[in-house]
């Protein structure tokens, strides 16, 4: 008797410890589930808002872009109007300024400048040469304006600087373009157009260094103005995006030894500067960049160069 109440007491306890110990478990994966859930809750509102962020960035980007150019805009209007305003009024005041007074007993001399110097006519009676000066005051100016067009050409004239790519994204309306917001060290990043989809995956493009051309007239480029290009070495089969050196910095210059000078301000399409320059950019046997045998160099950091690619075109 005793040993059936022994085993009928053992029956009746333990399905119920069981019972507790399964509903403890359960509890532990409810637990559990609760906490995964709201971990992907979180993950889930952390992409969202890193793609609000970039969608924002290049929104932000394009509407100081568009801020820049109506400044750029106006002052180009104030400037053209400062010269018109100035130009007249100056010619008046230095033949005034510089007018001998008239002889005694005759008729005033002719009074001619150029150059700042005044010459007197050796014939009191050829009245009609007053009118000379504002003609020999507008040839000092046509002969600075093509002296600057003219200017030597050489990989100086170059506005060349390391960027830093941003991001990067497929061109709307181009299968072979992409389109990337870049850091030239300006206040809002540059809209470039680059047609590297072929050659450069769109992973590698993003916040990555790299040289850029940023004297180029902007172009529009299927839709999209492209206010830079990005320096690469090139071949008929390959391109590779040139790096600059280690610790090198959005903004900063690259030089050449022996070509010093300041570049133009905007590279002039009719005189073909860069067509003239762009046959001497190559990469030597180290695959470092260079112009006519002198490295792309930024100071203090050393040398640009290509991944792979020596004896190679650049452009």
């Amino acid at each position: 008797m005793l040993v059936a109440r022994s085993l009928f007491k053992m029956s009746s306890v333990n399905p119920l410890a069981r019972l507790e110990q399964r509903a403890a478990e359960a509890d532990q994966l409810i637990e559990y589930l609760k906490q995964q859930v709201q971990l992907l809750k979180e993950k889930a509102n952390v992409q969202a808002s890193i793609r609000e962020e970039k969608k924002l960035l290049v929104e932000n980007a394009r509407l100081k872009q568009d801020i820049e150019d109506l400044k750029k805009q106006l002052l180009d209007k104030e400037k053209m109007r400062g010269v018109r305003d100035v130009a007249m009024p100056s010619v008046e005041v230095s033949v005034k300024s510089n007018a001998t007074p008239p002889q005694l007993g005759g008729p005033a001399p002719s009074v001619t400048q150029a150059a700042g110097t005044t010459v007197q006519s050796p014939r009191p009676k050829d009245d009609g040469n007053n009118k000379k000066p504002e003609k020999k005051e507008k040839k000092p100016q046509q002969m600075t304006a093509a002296g600057q067009d003219d200017a030597k050409v050489d990989v100086s004239r170059l506005d060349l600087r390391v960027g830093r790519i941003i991001t990067a994204e497929k061109h709307p309306d181009a299968d072979s373009l992409y389109v990337e917001q870049v850091d030239v060290g300006e206040p809002s990043p540059r809209t470039v157009v680059s047609g590297l989809v072929k050659h450069v995956p769109l992973e590698q493009m993003q916040n990555r260094m790299a040289i850029l051309l940023c004297n180029l007239k902007p172009a529009k480029m299927r839709g999209v103005t492209s206010q830079a290009m990005v320096m690469c070495a090139s071949s008929p089969d390959k391109v590779e995006i040139l790096d600059p050196p280690s610790g090198a910095v959005p903004g900063e210059r690259i030089t050449f030894q022996n070509f010093s000078g300041e570049p133009d301000k905007e590279l002039n399409p009719k005189k073909k500067v860069w067509e003239q320059i762009q046959p001497d950019l190559r990469t030597d046997d180290a695959c470092v960049a260079t112009y006519k045998g002198a490295p792309f160099e930024v100071a203090g950091k050393g040398v640009c160069r290509a991944q792979t690619m020596s004896n190679s075109g650049i452009k």
